[in-house]
């Protein structure tokens, strides 16, 4: 399913003809804006832009797509309105289960959000990790909604009557003590770190499975001092000087003082975050809330660290 978010930043690039000038427009990065339009290829299996190191150009599917989404867009506009003049008088009850670091640094925005109130959502919130919001989407469970993630093919698993919708990418960081003599954003390679200590999840889980495979494939072999399925652990033991860590963006949003972030090129992972909705349950009014929470996570990753 397209995302509206993505069509709504594809008007602006259409519009100004850089994803710099959309950025600014936006309130996103030009980073942010190239993952959206990377991701709305994505979805649509088309080429959208001709890019160099200069300047993108609209395709002409880009051009037919552009015309399709101010449509679009005017319709979900028209249908926020009308979910607004109803508000007064009905709500939605919607349960929702969702992962820590999204409920910390996501959510609040949502609630915050004048266009939270428009929707008229009477929302009961469970905080866990995916696999156990999945089952809280089984047959008679107790969640409308899951919001959860992936690492790579990670394991995870769903019913097939769930609709699962794309809402953005959380991507992981190498992070270090200060205290070891990097500098924040120095570009680094992945086999210069094997012989450092390292905060790792605890082996086995699907996740570290990855992570595991992904340093093997860079020539990274770590020399492991700590475990911990924690990200504001490992950042605090990482400031603290015990070793480095793998963390995603979303938790550095509250990174202690005493850690360096580092760009690993060989070292690209990320969490795919997805919200998976029970099909009968996913109204015209739900499926704002998913496109608004797409919208505030594209707009947390964008204002930075």
């Amino acid at each position: 399913m397209v995302n509206p978010v993505h069509l709504k930043t594809l008007l602006e690039v259409t519009r100004l003809g850089s994803f710099a000038a959309a950025a600014a427009r936006l309130g996103y990065t030009a980073s942010a804006v190239s993952q959206q339009m990377s991701a709305l290829e994505r979805e649509t299996g088309v080429v959208l832009f001709q890019r160099s190191a200069r300047s993108v150009v609209p395709t002409e599917a880009a051009v037919v797509m552009t015309r399709h989404a101010a449509k679009v867009l005017t319709d979900i506009e028209a249908l926020m309105a009308a979910a607004s003049k109803t508000h007064s008088s009905t709500s939605q009850e919607l349960r929702l289960g969702i992962f820590p670091s999204l409920a910390t640094y996501v959510l609040p925005r949502i609630l915050k959000n004048p266009a939270w109130k428009d929707l008229a959502i009477d929302l009961k919130v469970t905080v866990a990790e995916p696999a156990q919001t999945i089952q809280g989407l089984r047959t008679g469970g107790e969640l409308d909604v899951a919001l959860v993630f992936q690492v790579g093919q990670s394991g995870l698993a769903w019913p097939h009557t769930i609709n699962r919708q794309w809402i953005g990418d959380d991507n992981f960081r190498v992070v270090l003590p200060a205290g070891w003599g990097f500098r924040t954003d120095a570009k680094v390679a992945a086999d210069h770190l094997s012989e450092l200590p390292w905060i790792m999840h605890h082996p086995g889980s699907p996740d570290a499975v990855v992570i595991e495979r992904l340093f093997a494939s860079c020539n990274l072999h770590p020399r492991v001092v700590a475990h911990s399925d924690d990200f504001h652990a490992s950042l605090e033991m990482a400031a603290a000087g015990l070793g480095a860590a793998l963390v995603p963006e979303l938790a550095l949003r509250n990174r202690p003082a005493g850690v360096v972030v580092l760009d690993v090129p060989e070292i690209r992972l990320a969490r795919n975050v997805f919200a998976l909705l029970i099909n009968e349950k996913k109204t015209a009014r739900v499926q704002l809330f998913v496109d608004l929470l797409a919208e505030t996570m594209a707009a947390a990753g964008s204002s930075g660290n």
